[in-house]
Protein backbone atom coordinates (compact mmCIF):
# COMPACT_ATOMS: atom_id res chain seq x y z
CA UNK A 1 0.00 0.00 0.00
CA UNK A 2 1.27 3.24 -0.79
CA UNK A 3 2.13 5.65 1.48
CA UNK A 4 -0.07 9.22 1.73
CA UNK A 5 2.01 11.32 -0.61
CA UNK A 6 1.64 8.29 -3.40
CA UNK A 7 -0.77 8.06 -5.79
CA UNK A 8 -3.58 6.15 -5.34
CA UNK A 9 -2.86 3.28 -8.04
CA UNK A 10 0.94 3.53 -6.45
CA UNK A 11 4.10 4.43 -7.69
CA UNK A 12 3.81 3.81 -12.01
CA UNK A 13 6.10 1.27 -13.33
CA UNK A 14 9.83 3.03 -14.36
CA UNK A 15 9.53 5.74 -11.85
CA UNK A 16 12.20 6.87 -9.51
CA UNK A 17 12.44 5.04 -6.23
CA UNK A 18 10.72 5.85 -3.01
CA UNK A 19 8.07 7.51 -5.33
CA UNK A 20 9.96 11.14 -5.79
CA UNK A 21 9.08 12.23 -8.72
CA UNK A 22 11.58 15.44 -10.03
CA UNK A 23 8.81 17.21 -11.58
CA UNK A 24 6.62 17.35 -7.78
CA UNK A 25 7.35 20.83 -7.01
CA UNK A 26 6.20 22.59 -10.17
CA UNK A 27 2.83 22.97 -10.65
CA UNK A 28 0.94 23.64 -13.71
CA UNK A 29 -1.89 24.70 -13.07
CA UNK A 30 -5.02 26.30 -15.36
CA UNK A 31 -4.30 29.89 -15.19
CA UNK A 32 -0.56 28.97 -15.82
CA UNK A 33 -2.01 27.04 -19.19
CA UNK A 34 -3.85 29.55 -20.03
CA UNK A 35 -1.09 32.39 -19.92
CA UNK A 36 1.60 30.62 -21.71
CA UNK A 37 2.18 32.07 -24.92
CA UNK A 38 3.28 29.47 -26.91
CA UNK A 39 0.40 26.66 -27.65
CA UNK A 40 0.75 23.02 -28.96
CA UNK A 41 -1.92 22.35 -31.26
CA UNK A 42 -4.34 19.67 -30.66
CA UNK A 43 -4.04 16.16 -32.67
CA UNK A 44 -6.55 17.21 -34.73
CA UNK A 45 -5.19 20.30 -35.72
CA UNK A 46 -2.20 19.04 -36.44
CA UNK A 47 -3.57 16.76 -38.70
CA UNK A 48 -5.22 19.85 -40.86
CA UNK A 49 -2.20 20.43 -42.55
CA UNK A 50 -0.37 22.87 -39.77
CA UNK A 51 3.05 22.62 -40.72
CA UNK A 52 4.09 23.85 -37.05
CA UNK A 53 3.15 22.34 -33.76
CA UNK A 54 2.20 25.17 -32.12
CA UNK A 55 1.18 28.75 -32.39
CA UNK A 56 1.60 32.25 -30.33
CA UNK A 57 -1.42 33.09 -28.13
CA UNK A 58 -1.85 36.80 -27.74
CA UNK A 59 -1.09 38.15 -24.43
CA UNK A 60 -3.82 38.37 -21.85
CA UNK A 61 -5.11 41.54 -20.86
CA UNK A 62 -3.39 44.13 -23.37
CA UNK A 63 -6.54 45.42 -23.64
CA UNK A 64 -6.71 46.37 -19.68
CA UNK A 65 -3.28 47.32 -19.67
CA UNK A 66 -4.05 49.91 -22.47
CA UNK A 67 -6.89 51.14 -20.83
CA UNK A 68 -5.02 51.79 -17.49
CA UNK A 69 -2.33 53.64 -19.42
CA UNK A 70 -4.87 55.92 -21.29
CA UNK A 71 -6.45 56.82 -17.75
CA UNK A 72 -3.00 57.18 -15.98
CA UNK A 73 -2.03 59.60 -18.95
CA UNK A 74 -5.64 61.30 -18.56
CA UNK A 75 -5.37 62.15 -15.09
CA UNK A 76 -1.46 63.38 -15.52
CA UNK A 77 -2.90 65.64 -18.39
CA UNK A 78 -5.68 67.31 -15.71
CA UNK A 79 -3.50 67.67 -12.80
CA UNK A 80 -0.73 69.55 -14.92
CA UNK A 81 -4.09 71.79 -16.17
CA UNK A 82 -5.15 72.27 -12.74
CA UNK A 83 -1.89 73.75 -11.09
CA UNK A 84 -1.23 75.64 -14.53
CA UNK A 85 -4.81 77.33 -14.19
CA UNK A 86 -4.42 78.07 -10.53
CA UNK A 87 -0.79 79.39 -10.83
CA UNK A 88 -2.21 81.56 -13.95
CA UNK A 89 -5.37 82.96 -12.79
CA UNK A 90 -5.88 86.60 -13.47
CA UNK A 91 -7.39 87.24 -9.38
CA UNK A 92 -4.38 85.22 -7.90
CA UNK A 93 -5.49 82.92 -4.81
CA UNK A 94 -8.55 83.77 -2.93
CA UNK A 95 -7.79 86.92 -0.34
CA UNK A 96 -9.24 87.45 2.96
CA UNK A 97 -12.06 89.88 2.32
CA UNK A 98 -11.26 93.49 4.01
CA UNK A 99 -14.12 95.83 5.24
CA UNK A 100 -14.36 99.22 3.04
CA UNK A 101 -13.04 102.34 5.05
CA UNK A 102 -16.33 104.49 5.06
CA UNK A 103 -16.07 107.78 2.53
CA UNK A 104 -14.43 110.94 3.71
CA UNK A 105 -16.48 114.13 1.91
CA UNK A 106 -15.63 117.65 1.50
CA UNK A 107 -17.94 120.26 -0.36
CA UNK A 108 -16.79 123.62 -0.99
CA UNK A 109 -19.36 126.52 -2.07
CA UNK A 110 -17.38 128.96 -4.59
CA UNK A 111 -19.04 132.46 -3.66
CA UNK A 112 -19.33 134.88 -6.62
CA UNK A 113 -18.10 138.31 -6.25
CA UNK A 114 -20.27 139.97 -8.79
CA UNK A 115 -23.70 139.09 -9.93
CA UNK A 116 -23.98 135.70 -12.35
CA UNK A 117 -23.33 136.14 -16.13
CA UNK A 118 -26.61 134.32 -18.34
CA UNK A 119 -27.64 134.37 -21.76
CA UNK A 120 -30.46 132.82 -23.59
CA UNK A 121 -28.25 130.13 -25.38
CA UNK A 122 -26.08 128.05 -23.52
CA UNK A 123 -23.81 127.50 -26.51
CA UNK A 124 -22.90 130.75 -26.63
CA UNK A 125 -22.34 130.59 -22.85
CA UNK A 126 -20.10 127.64 -23.12
CA UNK A 127 -18.44 129.24 -26.07
CA UNK A 128 -17.07 132.28 -23.91
CA UNK A 129 -16.06 130.39 -21.34
CA UNK A 130 -13.31 128.74 -20.35
CA UNK A 131 -15.36 125.36 -21.17
CA UNK A 132 -15.21 126.21 -24.92
CA UNK A 133 -12.47 123.40 -25.43
CA UNK A 134 -14.12 120.85 -23.10
CA UNK A 135 -15.29 117.76 -24.47
CA UNK A 136 -19.00 116.71 -24.35
CA UNK A 137 -20.21 114.21 -21.71
CA UNK A 138 -17.85 110.98 -21.51
CA UNK A 139 -15.46 111.88 -24.31
CA UNK A 140 -14.71 114.22 -21.65
CA UNK A 141 -13.29 111.40 -19.30
CA UNK A 142 -10.32 109.35 -21.81
CA UNK A 143 -9.36 106.29 -20.06
CA UNK A 144 -5.44 106.32 -19.88
CA UNK A 145 -2.84 103.69 -21.21
CA UNK A 146 -2.76 101.30 -19.35
CA UNK A 147 -0.02 99.66 -17.80
CA UNK A 148 0.41 96.35 -15.41
CA UNK A 149 1.93 96.95 -12.17
CA UNK A 150 3.64 94.38 -9.69
CA UNK A 151 0.96 92.39 -8.63
CA UNK A 152 -1.82 93.48 -10.98
CA UNK A 153 -2.28 92.53 -14.81
CA UNK A 154 -3.23 95.30 -17.58
CA UNK A 155 -6.39 94.34 -17.92
CA UNK A 156 -7.06 94.51 -13.94
CA UNK A 157 -5.94 97.75 -14.54
CA UNK A 158 -7.96 98.70 -17.24
CA UNK A 159 -11.22 97.74 -15.39
CA UNK A 160 -10.52 99.39 -12.63
CA UNK A 161 -10.34 102.35 -14.38
CA UNK A 162 -13.25 101.94 -16.45
CA UNK A 163 -15.17 101.00 -13.15
CA UNK A 164 -14.27 104.08 -12.37
CA UNK A 165 -15.25 105.97 -15.25
CA UNK A 166 -18.49 104.39 -15.10
CA UNK A 167 -19.11 105.74 -11.75
CA UNK A 168 -17.92 109.39 -12.59
CA UNK A 169 -20.02 109.25 -15.67
CA UNK A 170 -23.23 107.90 -13.64
CA UNK A 171 -23.03 110.16 -10.87
CA UNK A 172 -22.19 112.98 -12.39
CA UNK A 173 -23.67 112.85 -16.08
CA UNK A 174 -26.80 111.00 -15.90
CA UNK A 175 -29.91 113.88 -16.05
CA UNK A 176 -32.25 111.52 -13.31
CA UNK A 177 -29.30 111.79 -10.92
CA UNK A 178 -28.81 115.62 -11.74
CA UNK A 179 -31.90 116.62 -11.00
CA UNK A 180 -32.42 114.73 -7.73
CA UNK A 181 -35.06 111.91 -8.84
CA UNK A 182 -32.65 109.18 -8.32
CA UNK A 183 -29.24 108.10 -7.34
CA UNK A 184 -30.05 104.66 -8.02
CA UNK A 185 -27.48 104.53 -10.94
CA UNK A 186 -24.74 105.39 -8.87
CA UNK A 187 -25.55 103.03 -6.18
CA UNK A 188 -24.84 99.98 -8.11
CA UNK A 189 -21.39 100.53 -8.66
CA UNK A 190 -20.71 100.95 -4.80
CA UNK A 191 -19.21 98.51 -3.08
CA UNK A 192 -22.04 96.43 -0.65
CA UNK A 193 -19.58 97.61 2.28
CA UNK A 194 -20.31 101.52 2.10
CA UNK A 195 -24.34 100.93 1.30
CA UNK A 196 -24.98 101.45 4.74
CA UNK A 197 -23.00 104.74 4.12
CA UNK A 198 -24.29 105.70 1.03
CA UNK A 199 -28.20 105.12 1.86
CA UNK A 200 -27.60 107.12 4.79
CA UNK A 201 -26.12 109.99 2.93
CA UNK A 202 -29.03 110.18 0.81
CA UNK A 203 -31.90 109.60 3.83
CA UNK A 204 -30.54 111.62 6.45
CA UNK A 205 -27.88 114.23 4.89
CA UNK A 206 -25.29 116.03 7.19
CA UNK A 207 -22.05 118.13 6.39
CA UNK A 208 -20.15 116.06 8.62
CA UNK A 209 -17.55 114.74 6.54
CA UNK A 210 -19.65 111.56 6.12
CA UNK A 211 -22.62 112.12 5.20
CA UNK A 212 -23.12 114.38 2.50
CA UNK A 213 -25.51 112.88 -0.44
CA UNK A 214 -23.10 115.78 -2.81
CA UNK A 215 -20.41 113.76 -1.86
CA UNK A 216 -21.51 110.79 -3.56
CA UNK A 217 -23.17 112.83 -6.72
CA UNK A 218 -23.75 115.86 -8.27
CA UNK A 219 -27.31 116.73 -7.84
CA UNK A 220 -28.88 120.13 -8.09
CA UNK A 221 -32.34 121.19 -5.87
CA UNK A 222 -34.92 120.13 -8.25
CA UNK A 223 -37.31 122.93 -6.63
CA UNK A 224 -34.95 125.03 -7.60
CA UNK A 225 -33.10 124.50 -10.87
CA UNK A 226 -33.20 122.24 -13.97
CA UNK A 227 -30.66 121.87 -16.86
CA UNK A 228 -31.25 123.96 -19.62
CA UNK A 229 -28.49 121.82 -22.01
CA UNK A 230 -28.17 118.21 -21.22
CA UNK A 231 -24.34 118.73 -23.48
CA UNK A 232 -22.36 118.60 -20.00
CA UNK A 233 -18.72 119.34 -20.79
CA UNK A 234 -16.26 117.59 -19.06
CA UNK A 235 -11.96 118.04 -18.81
CA UNK A 236 -10.08 115.55 -16.75
CA UNK A 237 -7.93 112.89 -16.55
CA UNK A 238 -7.54 109.15 -13.99
CA UNK A 239 -4.71 107.74 -12.98
CA UNK A 240 -3.68 104.20 -11.46
CA UNK A 241 -1.31 103.03 -8.71
CA UNK A 242 -1.07 100.18 -6.97
CA UNK A 243 -1.94 100.64 -3.52
CA UNK A 244 -0.96 97.28 -2.02
CA UNK A 245 -0.47 93.60 -3.23
CA UNK A 246 -4.35 93.43 -2.73
CA UNK A 247 -5.51 96.50 -3.47
CA UNK A 248 -5.61 99.22 -6.84
CA UNK A 249 -6.30 102.74 -6.21
CA UNK A 250 -7.85 105.40 -8.89
CA UNK A 251 -8.09 109.16 -8.52
CA UNK A 252 -9.88 111.04 -10.85
CA UNK A 253 -9.39 114.88 -11.52
CA UNK A 254 -12.50 116.47 -13.39
CA UNK A 255 -13.83 119.78 -14.00
CA UNK A 256 -18.01 119.46 -15.06
CA UNK A 257 -19.83 123.06 -16.51
CA UNK A 258 -23.72 122.30 -16.24
CA UNK A 259 -25.99 124.84 -18.49
CA UNK A 260 -28.79 126.07 -15.91
CA UNK A 261 -31.98 127.65 -15.81
CA UNK A 262 -34.93 128.03 -12.71
CA UNK A 263 -36.92 125.34 -12.95
CA UNK A 264 -39.80 125.56 -15.01
CA UNK A 265 -38.27 128.19 -16.81
CA UNK A 266 -39.29 128.63 -20.00
CA UNK A 267 -36.61 127.13 -22.58
CA UNK A 268 -35.94 130.91 -23.82
CA UNK A 269 -35.09 131.90 -20.04
CA UNK A 270 -31.82 133.18 -19.75
CA UNK A 271 -29.18 130.34 -18.53
CA UNK A 272 -25.89 130.45 -16.36
CA UNK A 273 -23.09 127.94 -15.76
CA UNK A 274 -22.05 126.19 -13.06
CA UNK A 275 -19.03 124.76 -12.22
CA UNK A 276 -17.97 121.72 -10.66
CA UNK A 277 -14.53 120.61 -9.51
CA UNK A 278 -14.37 116.76 -8.55
CA UNK A 279 -11.57 115.38 -7.08
CA UNK A 280 -12.20 110.99 -6.40
CA UNK A 281 -9.97 108.50 -4.72
CA UNK A 282 -11.14 104.96 -5.61
CA UNK A 283 -9.90 101.55 -4.17
CA UNK A 284 -10.34 98.63 -6.14
CA UNK A 285 -9.85 94.71 -3.98
CA UNK A 286 -9.73 91.80 -6.26
CA UNK A 287 -13.22 91.07 -5.73
CA UNK A 288 -14.25 94.52 -6.38
CA UNK A 289 -12.64 93.94 -9.78
CA UNK A 290 -14.21 90.79 -10.46
CA UNK A 291 -18.04 92.33 -9.61
CA UNK A 292 -17.11 95.30 -11.00
CA UNK A 293 -17.78 97.88 -8.00
CA UNK A 294 -15.67 100.64 -6.27
CA UNK A 295 -15.01 101.90 -3.32
CA UNK A 296 -14.59 105.68 -2.70
CA UNK A 297 -12.30 106.84 -0.25
CA UNK A 298 -12.42 110.57 -0.56
CA UNK A 299 -14.75 113.20 -2.47
CA UNK A 300 -13.19 116.81 -2.43
CA UNK A 301 -15.76 118.41 -4.49
CA UNK A 302 -15.43 122.64 -5.30
CA UNK A 303 -18.86 124.28 -6.83
CA UNK A 304 -19.88 128.00 -7.64
CA UNK A 305 -21.43 129.53 -7.81
CA UNK A 306 -23.04 129.13 -4.56
CA UNK A 307 -24.18 131.45 -1.49
CA UNK A 308 -21.77 130.21 1.35
CA UNK A 309 -24.79 130.12 3.97
CA UNK A 310 -26.69 127.61 2.30
CA UNK A 311 -26.07 123.73 3.25
CA UNK A 312 -24.73 121.79 0.12
CA UNK A 313 -24.59 118.34 1.71
CA UNK A 314 -27.96 117.34 0.62
CA UNK A 315 -28.13 119.58 -2.55
CA UNK A 316 -26.36 121.95 -4.87
CA UNK A 317 -28.46 124.97 -4.91
CA UNK A 318 -26.76 127.44 -7.41
CA UNK A 319 -26.88 131.10 -8.13
CA UNK A 320 -28.56 131.52 -11.57
CA UNK A 321 -28.30 134.62 -13.86
CA UNK A 322 -28.44 137.87 -12.44
CA UNK A 323 -28.36 136.41 -8.95
CA UNK A 324 -25.25 137.49 -5.77
CA UNK A 325 -24.61 135.91 -2.96
CA UNK A 326 -25.35 137.34 0.30
CA UNK A 327 -23.07 138.61 2.69
CA UNK A 328 -22.62 136.20 5.63
CA UNK A 329 -20.46 132.81 5.67
CA UNK A 330 -21.88 129.30 6.48
CA UNK A 331 -23.22 128.80 9.81
CA UNK A 332 -22.88 125.67 12.36
CA UNK A 333 -19.01 125.70 12.72
CA UNK A 334 -18.04 125.14 16.70
CA UNK A 335 -15.04 125.50 17.05
CA UNK A 336 -15.32 123.81 20.75
CA UNK A 337 -16.85 120.90 19.49
CA UNK A 338 -13.75 118.66 18.11
CA UNK A 339 -16.41 116.01 16.22
CA UNK A 340 -17.68 119.16 14.38
CA UNK A 341 -15.92 119.86 10.67
CA UNK A 342 -14.87 123.01 9.71
CA UNK A 343 -16.98 124.59 7.32
CA UNK A 344 -15.05 126.16 4.43
CA UNK A 345 -15.98 128.26 1.67
CA UNK A 346 -14.13 129.94 -0.85
CA UNK A 347 -14.47 132.31 -3.87
CA UNK A 348 -15.44 132.18 -7.37
CA UNK A 349 -13.30 133.89 -9.73
CA UNK A 350 -14.40 135.48 -12.86
CA UNK A 351 -14.31 133.03 -15.68
CA UNK A 352 -11.65 134.40 -18.53
CA UNK A 353 -12.81 133.41 -22.12
CA UNK A 354 -10.66 130.90 -23.51
CA UNK A 355 -8.72 131.73 -26.97
CA UNK A 356 -10.39 131.29 -29.98
CA UNK A 357 -9.55 127.92 -31.53
CA UNK A 358 -6.46 128.02 -34.15
CA UNK A 359 -7.42 128.07 -37.48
Amino acid sequence: MGGPGDPPEGTPEGGPAGGEDEYRPVVFDESFVRAARLQEYSAEERMADHTPAVRRRPPLHRGLHRQLLVLVVLFAVAMGTAVYMSVRHPYGSPQVRRSAEPLRTTVIPLAPTAEVPGGADAESLYAHSPAAQFEVGAEGIPLPVARGTVHFSDSQVVTALTSAKDYIVRSALYPEVLTGRQSAPARALVDADQLDQFDQSFARPAADGRHAATGWVVRFDPARTQLADDRIRVQGDLQAVEADADTLEVTADHTLVYALRPTGAPAGARASLFTVRRELTFSFTRDDLRTHQVQLLTSYVQAGPLACAEDSSAYLRPLLAGQTARSGGPAGTDPFATDSPAVLCGTLATPRPSAPPAP
